[in-house]
């Protein structure tokens, strides 16, 4: 059963094949999703997506640059989704960054002013952001996602900053739903289990948790990449039309145990 016959959207966040956002797209693709992508700037993150999207099998997809910590960046790629195909049915978002040099085990207390607000900056404000900018290309209606993690509700060692970051992500889930619910654009996060990402292995101790988490989660196993993109099918198909404001967990069930 395809899904996502007929709906077309934007995936932000592909660094290579073992990102969630590859997970997602191909989930996606799979049920009849359109799917466009953007990289980072630079020549060798463009080769990284066209790779990934030969992989995904849709080589010729459309494609952008896009450094979403700039508004003039932002304004002028959906400014071009626009102009090139008029109207989306859907968003991801799925970027994150800290300076990795934080992301270990007693780290917090002295993170610096100029770490904390990049994080805040890139890894939440730019889910309004694009949000802001996406709901006009979506006039009858739509569905959005990121992807959060465990470490938004509870602290993680090594997760750190990045946790604060997730959390005001998850907030801004809600605050969005709340205001573009009116317009039938739904708005949530996945928080997904610890999966080996580019980004995640930037976490210090991160094999530990892997390891804890494939002992203690009741499916007694770490997540892959497919159950993400299966849930992301779900929160973005219309199997989820009465669904906002949540944040859905995709961890093997890790979230419900009293550890």
């Amino acid at each position: 059963m395809a899904l996502m016959d007929g709906k077309r959207g934007l995936v932000v966040g592909i660094a290579n094949e073992h990102s969630m956002a590859f997970s997602i797209a191909e989930s996606l693709l799979a049920h009849g999703a359109t799917c466009m992508f953007t990289h980072l700037p630079g020549d060798k993150m463009e080769r990284r997506l066209r790779k990934a999207m030969e992989s995904l099998g849709v080589p010729d997809a459309w494609a952008a640059s896009l450094d979403a910590s700039s508004d003039a960046e932002l304004d002028r790629v959906f400014a071009k989704v626009a102009a090139d195909v008029g109207t989306i049915d859907f968003l991801v978002h799925s970027i994150a960054f800290a300076d990795k040099d934080w992301l270990k085990e007693g780290a917090f207390t002295g993170t610096p002013r100029q770490v904390f607000t990049q994080a805040m900056d890139i890894s939440a404000y730019t889910y309004a952001a694009m949000a802001n900018r996406a709901a006009p290309l979506m006039p009858q209606g739509g569905a959005m996602i990121a992807l959060s993690y465990y470490g938004a509700e509870k602290a993680v060692p090594g997760y750190n900053v990045m946790g604060v970051a997730k959390a005001a992500l998850e907030a801004t889930s809600r605050y969005l739903a709340m205001e573009l619910g009116s317009k039938s654009i739904r708005v949530n996060c996945i928080s997904a289990g610890p999966l080996r990402t580019l980004s995640a292995m930037a976490v210090g101790g991160f094999g530990e948790i892997l390891d804890w988490v494939e002992k203690k989660a009741p499916l007694r196993r770490n997540i892959v990449g497919k159950d993400v993109g299966d849930a992301a099918v779900y929160l973005l198909s219309d199997l989820s039309s009465a669904v906002t404001g949540q944040t859905l967990y995709v961890d093997g069930g890790y979230s419900v145990m009293g550890l």
